[in-house]
Protein backbone atom coordinates (compact mmCIF):
# COMPACT_ATOMS: atom_id res chain seq x y z
CA UNK A 1 0.00 0.00 0.00
CA UNK A 2 1.40 3.40 -1.00
CA UNK A 3 1.63 6.00 1.76
CA UNK A 4 1.88 9.52 0.42
CA UNK A 5 4.49 11.93 1.78
CA UNK A 6 4.45 15.66 1.12
CA UNK A 7 7.73 17.38 1.94
CA UNK A 8 7.00 20.95 0.87
CA UNK A 9 5.80 23.15 3.73
CA UNK A 10 4.68 25.69 1.15
CA UNK A 11 2.58 23.18 -0.82
CA UNK A 12 0.84 21.98 2.35
CA UNK A 13 0.19 25.56 3.47
CA UNK A 14 -1.45 26.42 0.13
CA UNK A 15 -3.79 23.43 0.44
CA UNK A 16 -4.79 24.37 4.00
CA UNK A 17 -5.40 28.00 3.02
CA UNK A 18 -8.14 26.86 0.65
CA UNK A 19 -10.27 26.16 3.74
CA UNK A 20 -12.08 29.22 5.09
CA UNK A 21 -12.29 27.49 8.48
CA UNK A 22 -8.60 26.58 8.73
CA UNK A 23 -7.33 29.95 7.52
CA UNK A 24 -7.89 31.52 10.95
CA UNK A 25 -5.39 29.06 12.46
CA UNK A 26 -2.56 29.57 9.96
CA UNK A 27 0.10 32.20 10.72
CA UNK A 28 0.80 34.45 7.75
CA UNK A 29 3.27 32.54 5.57
CA UNK A 30 5.05 33.79 2.44
CA UNK A 31 7.87 32.69 0.19
CA UNK A 32 11.26 34.06 1.20
CA UNK A 33 12.35 37.33 -0.38
CA UNK A 34 13.98 40.53 0.83
CA UNK A 35 10.61 42.28 0.63
CA UNK A 36 8.66 39.67 2.63
CA UNK A 37 11.33 39.46 5.35
CA UNK A 38 11.42 43.26 5.66
CA UNK A 39 7.66 43.74 5.62
CA UNK A 40 6.83 40.92 8.04
CA UNK A 41 9.55 41.95 10.48
CA UNK A 42 8.20 45.49 10.49
CA UNK A 43 4.64 44.30 10.99
CA UNK A 44 5.13 41.50 13.53
CA UNK A 45 8.50 42.19 15.16
CA UNK A 46 9.38 38.48 15.10
CA UNK A 47 9.36 35.92 12.29
CA UNK A 48 10.58 32.40 11.57
CA UNK A 49 12.50 31.65 8.40
CA UNK A 50 12.23 27.97 7.47
CA UNK A 51 13.54 25.71 4.69
CA UNK A 52 10.61 24.52 2.60
CA UNK A 53 11.76 20.90 2.77
CA UNK A 54 13.44 20.82 6.19
CA UNK A 55 12.78 18.25 8.93
CA UNK A 56 13.45 17.97 12.68
CA UNK A 57 13.64 21.76 12.99
CA UNK A 58 16.90 21.86 11.04
CA UNK A 59 17.66 25.18 9.37
CA UNK A 60 14.90 27.09 11.21
CA UNK A 61 15.87 30.69 12.01
CA UNK A 62 14.17 33.10 14.40
CA UNK A 63 14.56 36.79 13.54
CA UNK A 64 13.46 39.64 15.80
CA UNK A 65 13.55 43.40 15.79
CA UNK A 66 15.06 44.85 18.96
CA UNK A 67 15.02 48.33 20.48
CA UNK A 68 18.79 48.81 20.65
CA UNK A 69 19.88 51.10 17.80
CA UNK A 70 23.25 49.40 17.33
CA UNK A 71 21.72 45.90 17.59
CA UNK A 72 18.46 46.41 15.75
CA UNK A 73 18.01 42.79 14.66
CA UNK A 74 18.50 39.49 16.44
CA UNK A 75 19.17 36.30 14.48
CA UNK A 76 19.08 32.86 16.14
CA UNK A 77 19.60 29.39 14.69
CA UNK A 78 20.09 26.58 17.17
CA UNK A 79 22.16 28.15 19.96
CA UNK A 80 23.92 30.49 17.52
CA UNK A 81 22.88 34.13 18.09
CA UNK A 82 23.93 37.22 16.14
CA UNK A 83 22.93 40.88 16.33
CA UNK A 84 22.92 43.30 13.42
CA UNK A 85 22.65 47.07 13.28
CA UNK A 86 21.13 47.16 9.80
CA UNK A 87 18.56 45.15 7.88
CA UNK A 88 21.04 44.77 5.03
CA UNK A 89 23.55 42.99 7.27
CA UNK A 90 20.82 40.72 8.63
CA UNK A 91 19.54 39.88 5.16
CA UNK A 92 23.02 39.05 3.90
CA UNK A 93 23.37 36.57 6.78
CA UNK A 94 20.05 34.98 5.82
CA UNK A 95 21.22 34.66 2.22
CA UNK A 96 24.43 32.95 3.33
CA UNK A 97 22.42 30.47 5.36
CA UNK A 98 19.81 29.96 2.66
CA UNK A 99 22.28 29.37 -0.20
CA UNK A 100 20.28 27.99 -3.13
CA UNK A 101 17.55 26.38 -1.05
CA UNK A 102 13.94 27.55 -1.00
CA UNK A 103 12.68 29.06 2.24
CA UNK A 104 9.42 30.40 3.63
CA UNK A 105 8.83 33.23 6.08
CA UNK A 106 6.23 32.71 8.82
CA UNK A 107 4.73 35.14 11.31
CA UNK A 108 6.28 34.46 14.70
CA UNK A 109 3.98 33.16 17.44
CA UNK A 110 5.04 33.81 21.02
CA UNK A 111 4.59 30.36 22.52
CA UNK A 112 3.27 29.59 25.95
CA UNK A 113 5.95 28.61 28.44
CA UNK A 114 6.40 26.00 31.13
CA UNK A 115 9.14 26.67 33.66
CA UNK A 116 10.35 29.53 31.43
CA UNK A 117 10.77 27.23 28.43
CA UNK A 118 8.69 27.45 25.24
CA UNK A 119 6.47 24.55 24.22
CA UNK A 120 4.15 23.50 21.44
CA UNK A 121 1.82 20.57 20.85
CA UNK A 122 1.98 17.60 18.46
CA UNK A 123 -1.28 15.90 17.53
CA UNK A 124 -1.09 12.56 15.74
CA UNK A 125 -3.85 11.77 13.24
CA UNK A 126 -4.08 8.41 11.46
CA UNK A 127 -6.37 6.37 9.26
CA UNK A 128 -7.92 3.86 11.65
CA UNK A 129 -8.91 0.27 10.94
CA UNK A 130 -12.13 1.51 9.28
CA UNK A 131 -10.24 3.88 6.98
CA UNK A 132 -11.42 6.97 8.86
CA UNK A 133 -9.27 9.78 10.26
CA UNK A 134 -8.74 9.49 14.01
CA UNK A 135 -6.71 11.63 16.40
CA UNK A 136 -4.70 8.92 18.15
CA UNK A 137 -2.39 10.94 20.37
CA UNK A 138 -1.50 14.36 21.71
CA UNK A 139 1.76 15.32 23.39
CA UNK A 140 3.63 18.47 24.35
CA UNK A 141 7.17 19.31 23.25
CA UNK A 142 9.20 21.46 25.62
CA UNK A 143 12.04 23.35 23.93
CA UNK A 144 15.65 23.11 25.03
CA UNK A 145 16.29 26.23 27.18
CA UNK A 146 18.82 27.64 24.71
CA UNK A 147 17.02 26.76 21.45
CA UNK A 148 14.13 28.12 19.39
CA UNK A 149 12.63 24.81 18.21
CA UNK A 150 10.86 22.17 20.26
CA UNK A 151 11.75 19.05 18.21
CA UNK A 152 12.94 16.02 20.16
CA UNK A 153 15.82 15.61 17.69
CA UNK A 154 16.93 19.16 18.51
CA UNK A 155 16.96 18.68 22.26
CA UNK A 156 13.27 19.14 23.04
CA UNK A 157 11.56 17.14 25.78
CA UNK A 158 8.27 15.28 25.10
CA UNK A 159 5.86 15.77 28.02
CA UNK A 160 2.14 15.27 28.65
CA UNK A 161 0.09 18.26 27.55
CA UNK A 162 -1.52 18.25 31.01
CA UNK A 163 1.86 19.00 32.57
CA UNK A 164 2.70 21.83 30.18
CA UNK A 165 -0.74 23.44 30.32
CA UNK A 166 -1.16 23.16 34.11
CA UNK A 167 -0.42 26.88 34.62
CA UNK A 168 -2.66 27.97 31.75
CA UNK A 169 -5.91 26.01 32.08
CA UNK A 170 -7.88 24.02 34.65
CA UNK A 171 -8.28 20.28 34.16
CA UNK A 172 -11.85 20.81 32.94
CA UNK A 173 -10.81 23.57 30.53
CA UNK A 174 -7.93 21.45 29.29
CA UNK A 175 -10.18 18.46 28.54
CA UNK A 176 -12.34 20.71 26.34
CA UNK A 177 -9.24 22.28 24.76
CA UNK A 178 -7.65 18.93 23.90
CA UNK A 179 -10.87 17.89 22.19
CA UNK A 180 -10.77 21.12 20.20
CA UNK A 181 -7.18 20.46 19.07
CA UNK A 182 -8.04 16.90 18.06
CA UNK A 183 -11.05 18.02 15.99
CA UNK A 184 -8.95 20.74 14.38
CA UNK A 185 -6.26 18.20 13.47
CA UNK A 186 -8.79 15.81 11.92
CA UNK A 187 -10.10 18.70 9.80
CA UNK A 188 -6.50 19.39 8.69
CA UNK A 189 -6.05 15.74 7.72
CA UNK A 190 -9.28 15.76 5.70
CA UNK A 191 -8.30 18.98 3.92
CA UNK A 192 -4.86 17.64 2.97
CA UNK A 193 -6.27 14.28 1.92
CA UNK A 194 -8.51 16.00 -0.61
CA UNK A 195 -5.33 17.04 -2.43
CA UNK A 196 -3.19 14.05 -1.46
CA UNK A 197 -5.56 11.03 -1.35
CA UNK A 198 -2.91 8.51 -0.31
CA UNK A 199 -2.13 10.19 3.00
CA UNK A 200 -2.49 7.79 5.91
CA UNK A 201 -0.99 9.75 8.82
CA UNK A 202 -0.03 13.28 9.80
CA UNK A 203 1.56 14.96 12.79
CA UNK A 204 0.20 18.45 13.39
CA UNK A 205 2.46 20.91 15.23
CA UNK A 206 0.37 23.49 17.03
CA UNK A 207 1.56 26.66 18.76
CA UNK A 208 -0.62 28.13 21.50
CA UNK A 209 -0.43 31.86 22.11
CA UNK A 210 -1.17 33.74 25.33
CA UNK A 211 -4.86 34.02 24.43
CA UNK A 212 -4.91 30.20 24.02
CA UNK A 213 -5.49 30.56 20.29
CA UNK A 214 -4.04 27.55 18.44
CA UNK A 215 -1.82 28.14 15.41
CA UNK A 216 -0.84 25.49 12.84
CA UNK A 217 2.94 25.70 12.65
CA UNK A 218 3.51 22.71 10.42
CA UNK A 219 2.04 19.42 9.25
CA UNK A 220 4.39 16.46 8.99
CA UNK A 221 3.40 13.60 6.68
CA UNK A 222 5.97 11.23 8.17
CA UNK A 223 5.56 11.96 11.87
CA UNK A 224 7.69 10.40 14.57
CA UNK A 225 5.62 7.88 16.52
CA UNK A 226 8.42 7.14 18.97
CA UNK A 227 7.98 10.32 21.02
CA UNK A 228 4.63 8.95 22.19
CA UNK A 229 6.50 6.13 23.94
CA UNK A 230 7.52 8.82 26.44
CA UNK A 231 3.94 8.96 27.73
CA UNK A 232 3.09 6.86 30.78
CA UNK A 233 0.05 5.46 28.99
CA UNK A 234 1.66 2.99 26.58
CA UNK A 235 -1.73 2.19 25.06
CA UNK A 236 -1.44 5.40 23.05
CA UNK A 237 1.69 4.25 21.24
CA UNK A 238 0.42 0.68 20.84
CA UNK A 239 -2.72 1.91 19.06
CA UNK A 240 -0.65 4.14 16.76
CA UNK A 241 1.66 1.27 15.92
CA UNK A 242 -1.27 -1.07 15.24
CA UNK A 243 -2.82 1.44 12.84
CA UNK A 244 0.54 2.07 11.17
CA UNK A 245 0.95 -1.65 10.52
CA UNK A 246 -2.57 -1.83 9.08
CA UNK A 247 -1.96 0.93 6.52
CA UNK A 248 1.49 -0.33 5.62
CA UNK A 249 4.05 1.89 7.34
CA UNK A 250 5.49 -1.10 9.17
CA UNK A 251 5.58 -4.77 8.29
CA UNK A 252 3.59 -7.18 10.38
Amino acid sequence: MTIQRVNSKWAKTLVLLKSDYLRQYIPLTKLFSRETVFQMLNEYGMIYVKPINGTFGKGVIRVERTIASNRSYKYQQGTDIHYYASFGDLYNMLLRQKKNRKYIVQKGIHLLRHQKRRFDIRVMVQKNLHGEWEATGIIGRLAHPAKIVTNYHSGGTPLPIDTLMSDHASSHELAIYKNRLQKLSITIASQLAAAYPNLKEIGVDIAIDHKLHPWILEVNTRPDLQIFRKLSDQNVFHKMYRYAIAYGRYKR
